[in-house]
């Protein structure tokens, strides 16, 4: 399955129109759900109270719905979202042919689902800022709400998705010590990232996400993987050249030969990941790159109301 199918979108190849496009399709999927009450039409606007100064109100509003809603400055309605990709060469999983545009990895994924969160955060008024790391923080921008900004992120974006590199390897802990140091007020943290460390020190993994819970932010970690290939290990029983993208290492070998001991270390790491998070209160979704964008709008959209009320 592509992972444009379940939106089924028209894909130009250009971010912004398919963050659009996927945000459209969302938010047209919420009336049909138990989310039917949010709407992004009053973004900007707040109820008037009884008492205030009526210098803010909208009037242009009130004649149109008979409620009088007051213009809401930046500082009343941003919430704080950082958003962290993995840009390690793992990301750039399953290495596919570009010849068309219409192709799946984790990295595109997680540069669509971002491009998608900063479209709807932007709808609401909401600061959001990016950071792409590898083996260091490549790339750090603080939370702003501005529409060059956005447009800034988007080529960032665009740049990881248009230029794939082979052996950069990632050190996620590092990373994000370093993230949660240098966002200063209490933020929402979006994490897009395998998590594959070169590395079995899985507690210096687990501590950077206690720091950043230290730190008093909100986070929120899609779990960004190909489930039928790298977690289910479902490949065809003939021989394989397996190439680790992070270090060139080479193995030959057919699939059930190794299967059943892949699956059970696999498993093992993902279930010590979600009892981590759990402990520490970060939210842990699956993002399977062929199940679509619901799984990680709806996620957000679940913390960002229980952030704001």
């Amino acid at each position: 399955m592509n992972l444009l199918e379940n939106y089924e979108l028209k894909d130009t190849g250009n971010l912004e129109l398919l963050a659009k496009q996927v945000v459209e399709g969302f938010i047209i999927g919420l009336h049909k759900s138990p989310f039917h009450g949010f709407s992004v039409e009053f973004a900007e606007h707040r109820l008037y109270n009884q008492g205030e100064g009526t210098k803010e109100i909208d009037w242009k509003v009130y004649a149109r719905t008979d409620r009088l809603y007051v213009k809401r400055f930046e500082e009343e309605t941003n919430l704080r979202c950082q958003i962290v990709i993995d840009a390690s060469s793992s990301m750039y999983f399953p290495e596919v042919s570009k010849d068309g545009k219409n192709y799946t990895n984790k990295l595109r994924f997680s540069a669509l689902a971002a491009a998608s969160l900063m479209n709807l955060l932007q709808k609401q008024r909401d600061a959001f800022g990016l950071s792409i790391f590898d083996e260091e923080v490549a790339t750090h921008t603080r939370c702003r709400s501005s529409n060059t900004h956005y447009r800034l992120m988007l080529t960032y974006l665009q740049q990881l998705i248009d230029n794939p590199e082979h052996n950069k390897t990632t050190s996620a802990a590092k990373a994000l010590h370093q993230i949660a140091d240098s966002i200063h007020k209490r933020s929402l943290v979006v994490i897009f990232s395998d998590m594959f460390e070169q590395t079995e020190d899985t507690e210096a993994l687990f501590s950077a996400l206690q720091h950043l819970k230290h730190n008093k932010h909100e986070v929120i970690l899609f779990h960004t993987v190909d489930k039928s290939l790298e977690i289910d290990f479902d490949f065809e029983n003939r021989p394989y050249l397996f190439v680790d993208m992070e270090t060139g290492e080479q193995l030959r070998l057919q699939p059930n030969q190794v299967k059943s001991h892949y699956v059970e270390q696999v498993a093992r790491f993902k279930e010590q990941l979600k009892f981590k998070c759990l402990q520490y209160k970060v939210d842990f979704v699956e993002a399977d790159i062929n199940e679509g964008f619901q799984p990680i709008l709806q996620s957000w959209l679940v913390k960002r109301t229980k952030m704001k009320n």
